[in-house]
C-alpha cells in the first residue's frame, strides 16, 4: 500500500505545481486553493508513504513523478517546447525513477 500512497502523493505534487502555475502567482483564488489542497494531499501521502519506504527511495521517486509530471503537463497542457534534449533527459529521470524502484523492492 506504501507504494500507492507514494505514487498518489506523486500526482499530488503534480497538481500542486500545475495549480500553482493557474494561481498566477497566488494572484487567482481557485488555483491558490487547487495549489494548497494538492500540496496537502501530496505530503499526507508521502508522509504515509515514508512509514514503509525509505526516505531515500521515497523522496527519489517523489520528486521524479513530480518532475516527469510536470515536463509532460508543461509541454502537453501548457505549450511548452518539446526538445529532444528535454525528451532525453526524461527519460533518463524515468530509468533513474525505475531503478529505484528495482534496488528498493
Amino acid at each position: 500500500m506504501a507504494w500507492v500512497f507514494l505514487i498518489i502523493s506523486g500526482l499530488g505534487e503534480v497538481g500542486g505545481v500545475t495549480f500553482m502555475k493557474l494561481s498566477d502567482g497566488f494572484k487567482r483564488w481557485k488555483g491558490t486553493v487547487g495549489a494548497i489542497g494538492a500540496g496537502f494531499v501530496s505530503f499526507y501521502f508521502l508522509s504515509k508513504a515514508l512509514q514503509t519506504i525509505p526516505i531515500s527511495t521515497a523522496y527519489g521517486i517523489w520528486t521524479g513523478i513530480g518532475s516527469i509530471g510536470s515536463v509532460l503537463l508543461g509541454m502537453f497542457i501548457f505549450g511548452e517546447s518539446r526538445d529532444w534534449r528535454k525528451m532525453l533527459f526524461l527519460t533518463m529521470i524515468i530509468s533513474g525513477v525505475i531503478g529505484l524502484k528495482v534496488v528498493s523492492g
